[in-house]
């Protein structure tokens, strides 16, 4: 197409060069023409190309072209002759002329040639068309890898195999056992396949990550392509969308022919919700949808009328809810693994992995930043870990301590302090009354979470912070919410009972109170009087236009919320009524330091009634480690003995022995 436009434009230049009727004369005839005829009216002298040109005037022009100028069209024909002659010279017999009284046509001297001519005629056509080439590769994905509009529906997957750069392997996933052992059998499908197929067994077609960001579904994908032997397709779900029609469902068709040309292998799309999406649901009320071929292709090509014999399909997604149903039958995606957040056990796996690379001291523990960051997902312990490693860079510290740590934990958690923030006393004590109450009420309640710290320095948008430890419960009991609702209540109350007056301090905790009693009542069906009962809809797909519930009921469940909610205020004002003295300390102490820990608590209410869960596992962890070292010291002294009793057979000094390994312990002394 590019060679035709420019024979086009040749043939235009050398098409508007036809219009011109040229001869070339000697010299001395051109003199001729200019003294005798006087038929020359302008003369031009192309000093690069060495020639000198003299315009006709009609007379002339009908001499010497008599037919052609006939039969031209005289208004847009222009007749010339030409001879060959430098500019020097041409000049030279240009003043000769004039000294000899001959009236010379008027000149010009022109030092372009033909060619500067042609680029000067041509060349801005064909800078617009080099710009129009440069769009159309751009808009056709030129710059990411595609040779340009013509190639726009080729796919744009990496891919990855045993010679590539990939150095994650499972090792490298802590947590996560039982994903990582669907993931690992999946491997060794494509590693040893006769093991499976022998028995009858077919090699799963797919397996979904779901899970919340951050929980390492494509750390997971990164190990696959780390352990597989196979070729490894990576694919984002946004590559199959474009700005032409029928590029995406194009694309999945170029992807599935290079997977199958290199099975067996692993095809890993990444945000799959991004083509994935319910059918049927778009807001442009029936237009055509682009997505939808996409996912129609996608759903062709995983599981319809042919084979796809050795190609896995990997997909990742946090929105598992919105997934057309078809994409989630057996047969496409065989497999449904749920990457959830890590528990207390994954967390403390989680830490070891990312303490690899940091240097730490002695002081830090472990299991303690396992239990001080509940609900953190593996990217946010790995920020933790980093956030840790600066905090010690800028104070100077040859290593990152436990303080560094915990600096990290509230950095991320409540933000950077803020202690040049202009408080005046009587805001003060009103943040220390608040956190105190807080302290108070969570103290002697059974569910409520352990204290670890409490400040009242401003950190991001909060005047104060309080930090717990809260319980990784699988199911909540009805008195473990009312007791997180009285805690929460308590800042609040203290402020009324103590400082005379409330103030907007409590946004947040009435906030998280009020969506807690309307889950009791409407999701849970933990209500007296609407016992038994759930307005919650699974499938995300709500209730249309209207509620599920009539304005009676919904006055009741209004009525409810409100009953819970005073029920705790109260319950929070006669619990700091009976520990007011320490409620007091607790609140100066915080006035003066601006901050309190579990030990200042303890030495003014004493120790608390309840152990937490938490405490629970980690002394289980403790005892069953400590079973694990008696039962090796145990093997050490059986392996001893038997040492023993062999040498007194053999009637061989044990140290004599070389048969012994070295790393054997010592044997009892008799």
């Amino acid at each position: 197409m590019y060679a035709l436009i420019i024979l086009f434009l040749f043939g235009m230049y050398f098409l508007n060069q036809g219009n011109t009727m040229d001869k070339e004369i000697s010299l001395q005839e051109f003199k001729e023409y200019i003294t005798k005829d006087h038929g020359i009216k302008e003369i031009i002298i192309k000093g690069d190309d060495r020639i000198v040109i003299g315009i006709l005037n009609d007379s002339l022009a009908t001499k010497i072209f008599p037919e052609q100028y006939k039969q031209a069209n005289t208004q847009g024909t222009t007749a010339r002759v030409h001879t060959n002659c430098d500019q020097v010279s041409m000049l030279n017999e240009i003043n000769e002329w004039e000294k000899s009284g001959i009236d010379v046509p008027k000149y010009d001297v022109e030092q372009e040639s033909g060619i500067s001519q042609f680029l000067w005629s041509v060349g801005p056509i064909i800078l617009l068309i080099a710009l129009w080439i440069f769009m159309m590769r751009r808009m056709g994905g030129g710059g990411s890898g595609s040779a340009g509009i013509f190639n726009v529906g080729k796919s744009k997957a990496q891919i990855f195999d045993k010679d590539s750069n990939v150095k994650v392997n499972f090792n490298d996933v802590a947590g996560l056992a039982e994903a990582k052992t669907e993931i690992e059998e999946i491997v060794e499908f494509l590693k040893n396949p006769n093991r499976y197929t022998e028995l009858g067994g077919k090699i799963p077609k797919g397996a979904l990550l779901v899970g919340p960001p951050g929980t390492g579904k494509t750390l997971l994908a990164k190990a696959v392509a780390g352990e597989a032997n196979v070729p490894f397709f990576y694919m984002s779900g946004s590559d199959f969308t474009e700005m032409f029609v029928g590029v995406g469902a194009s694309r999945v068709r170029d992807l599935f022919r290079q997977a199958k040309e290199k099975s067996p292998c692993i095809v890993f799309i990444d945000e799959i919700d991004t083509v994935g999406r319910a059918r049927g649901k778009n807001p442009s009320m029936g237009a055509n949808d682009e997505r939808e071929n996409t996912l129609n292709q996608l759903l062709t090509e995983m599981d319809g009328f042919g084979t796809n014999s050795g190609v896995i399909i990997l997909a990742a997604t946090n929105r598992a809810d919105i997934l057309d149903k078809a994409l989630l039958r057996a047969g496409r995606f065989d497999r449904q693994i749920y990457v959830e957040l890590p528990d207390l056990n994954d967390r403390v796996a989680i830490f070891n992995v990312h303490l690899r690379k940091i240097k730490i001291d002695e002081s830090v523990d472990v299991d303690l930043l396992a239990r001080q960051t509940p609900g953190f997902s593996g990217a946010d312990i790995a920020n933790v870990c980093n956030e840790a490693a600066l905090i010690a860079a800028r104070h100077n510290k040859s290593v990152v301590e436990r303080q560094d740590f915990i600096d990290a934990v509230d950095r991320i958690i409540g933000g950077l302090e803020k202690r040049n923030k202009i408080t005046t006393d009587e805001e003060k004590r009103a943040i220390a009354v608040h956190e105190a109450g807080h302290a108070t009420v969570s103290w002697h309640l059974k569910y409520a979470n352990p204290l670890i710290k409490v400040t009242i320095v401003p950190r991001g948008k909060a005047l104060g912070a309080a930090w717990y430890l809260p319980e990784e419960r699988q199911i909540t009991p009805t008195q473990a919410i009312l007791d997180d609702i009285c805690s929460l209540l308590a800042g609040r109350a203290a402020e009324e009972l103590f400082l005379g007056h409330i103030s907007t301090g409590a946004a947040n905790d009435l906030e998280r109170v009020t969506k807690q009693a309307y889950a009791m009542v409407v999701y849970y069906g933990m209500s007296d009087k609407l016992p038994n009962i759930s307005y919650y809809d699974s499938t995300g797909q709500e209730y249309g236009f209207s509620k599920p519930f009539s304005d009676q009921r919904a006055k009741m469940i209004d009525d409810e919320v409100s009953r819970i909610i005073n029920e705790q205020y109260n319950r929070a004002k006669e619990l700091l009524t009976n520990y007011a003295d320490g409620h007091k300390q607790l609140a100066d102490i915080l006035i003066t330091r601006e901050v309190i820990f579990t030990e200042d608590v303890e030495n003014i209410f004493g120790k608390r009634q309840w152990t937490s869960r938490t405490d629970e596992i980690l002394k289980a962890k403790s005892a069953e480690a400590a079973n694990a070292e008696a039962e090796e010291i145990a093997e050490n002294e059986k392996i001893a003995q038997e040492r023993a009793t062999k040498a007194e057979d053999s009637e061989i000094s044990p140290n004599e022995d070389k048969s012994f390994p070295a790393n054997m312990p010592p044997l009892p002394q008799k």
